[in-house]
């Protein structure tokens, strides 16, 4: 009996294991609530850096940002706390920062080529048109410098976007010569926020893929008709699987390209689903995206059934990871977790769906007008009352801040909400009520037909859409998918499937 108390006195102590420690970098708004979230749950221990770009004064840290000198800093960070990961969603600078950071540590991730070739839109499109030209449009840069002469011969109308940029950042459908000049006229404050934009990517592909040319220049794009839906598919690469999370459905403010709402579950066919995973795997595996999360933005003509790709973009596209949750009960922000540390994004236990349908509602002003205000106290806590699952987030601007954004995107987003409901018609029920309590106006005008409590422009510029079967023959003025070849990208034999 002695000996069984001694044995039992001196039998070792198990320690519980010390959570993995990441690196989770630029990790605001969605990013930040998920992060929290998922420490709570005891997912991982997570260290963090990199500013909010669109909060003063953290994004005052643009000032002097340096990408590779960042990427130093926190590899050495990593190495010394041992870091088992490195993970980042944002699209301006997160993707490429985790991948130069990944690869200085040799931790799971994708090449920094992959991420350039993605985010390089005309280098994207180049690579567009060796594996997939039937979902191309025309295409060529605009040979002009930042607020240069436009060149003679262009055919319009014209769609022009910068070749690196994020949020549809001066993108816009333009009729003639005259609105392409007005569109890239830019203000001293305005060219010194675009180079330090772009100036910390271009460093880097200038040295990583130099065949990708400047991303400081324009990238014109032949214009397709207004009558096809857009759409997001969402997914990840593992092990030489490229697969689908989802899609994401994108409704517009009707007359402009200001996205309204975002909805789930998608309306789009199966049949479509599974044509845009195929055209994701042909692009991803061209330009050697061999792990990671994915985010591709399409058109579909439900009449021909063609997709039109748009862009790419090798990061997990955060918005919408709230919406799985609560329609499909699959949490993306964990599966982006999971990838980081080498595990089957699959193997993440799912929840238990709380709504049949869940919408990112955007609330926007047109015309230079700053939105409605933003909610006082008294209206955060009724809205939190009433809506106890629902995701405010709130934007105010004034100023040239206030300026930028109308110039740069044809709109001002002054907040978001997310709310799920048991269907379709609930769903709407539940926003115009949430929106009541906020004193916005809710975002159905497609429904509803209702311009002026939106200030909606009467006269704006159609979205642009899809259209690969309404594809001219021949090039728009001096545009055309005929580019000079770049290096050839080893495209590994992935395949593709339906999470």
């Amino acid at each position: 009996m002695a000996d069984a108390l001694i044995s039992r006195s001196f039998a070792p102590v198990r320690k519980r294991p010390a959570p993995r420690r990441l690196g989770w970098l630029f990790a605001y708004d969605w990013d930040r609530d998920a992060l929290e979230r998922l420490d709570r749950a005891g997912r991982a221990r997570f260290d963090t850096a990199g500013f909010d770009l669109f909060s003063f004064p953290s994004n005052g840290a643009l000032v002097r940002f340096d990408l590779e000198r960042f990427a130093a800093r926190q590899a050495e960070r990593g190495r010394r706390l041992r870091w088992r990961g490195v993970l980042s969603h944002p699209a301006q600078f997160g993707a490429l920062a985790a991948s130069l950071i990944a690869e200085r540590l040799g931790l799971p991730g994708t090449s920094p080529e992959s991420i350039l070739a993605a985010q390089h839109k005309l280098h994207a499109r180049r690579v567009l048109e060796r594996v997939a030209p039937e979902a191309n449009v025309a295409f060529a840069p605009l040979e002009a410098r930042y607020g240069g002469p436009i060149p003679e011969g262009l055919a319009y109308p014209t769609f022009v976007k910068p070749v690196k940029a994020a949020f549809s950042v001066l993108a816009r459908e333009v009729a003639d010569r005259d609105a392409l000049h007005a569109h890239t006229r830019f203000g001293r404050r305005e060219l010194w926020v675009i180079r330090r934009l772009v100036e910390p990517f271009d460093r880097v592909c200038r040295a990583r893929l130099p065949e990708a040319g400047t991303a400081h220049r324009m990238l014109l794009e032949s214009p397709v008709p207004p009558r096809f839906g857009q759409y997001n598919l969402d997914g990840w690469v593992h092990d030489g699987t490229v697969h689908a999370l989802g899609v994401v459905d994108a409704v517009m403010y009707p007359g402009t390209q200001a996205f309204m709402r975002w909805e789930v579950p998608s309306r789009l066919p199966a049949d479509a689903q599974s044509r845009a995973l195929d055209l994701a795997r042909r692009f991803l595996g061209a330009i050697g995206f061999r792990h990671g999360c994915f985010n591709l933005e399409f058109f579909h003509d439900d009449a021909s059934g063609a997709l039109t790709f748009i862009e790419c973009n090798p990061r997990l596209a955060s918005q919408f990871g709230d919406l799985y949750r609560r329609v499909r009960g699959v949490d993306a922000h964990a599966m982006g977790v999971a990838l980081s540390l080498v595990e089957d994004p699959r193997t993440v236990p799912r929840t238990e769906p709380t709504a049949g349908a869940a919408a990112s509602l955007v609330y926007r002003s047109f015309h230079g007008r700053p939105g409605r205000p933003a909610p006082t106290p008294a209206q955060r806590a009724a809205f939190a009352a009433a809506m106890p699952d629902g995701l405010l987030l709130s934007f105010p601007k004034r100023g040239h801040a206030l300026a930028r954004d109308h110039k740069w995107t044809g709109s001002h987003r002054y907040g978001i909400v997310h709310l799920g409901a048991a269907d379709r018609d609930a769903l709407r029920e539940r926003t115009e009520a949430a929106s009541a309590l906020l004193g916005w106006p809710a975002p159905y005008l497609d429904d509803r037909g209702d311009r002026d409590a939106h200030e909606v422009p009467r006269a704006a510029g159609r979205p642009r859409t899809p259209a690969a079967a309404a594809r001219p023959a021949t090039p728009i003025g001096k545009m055309g998918p005929k580019q000079k070849p770049t290096k050839p990208l080893t495209q590994p034999p992935y395949t593709a499937t339906f999470a």
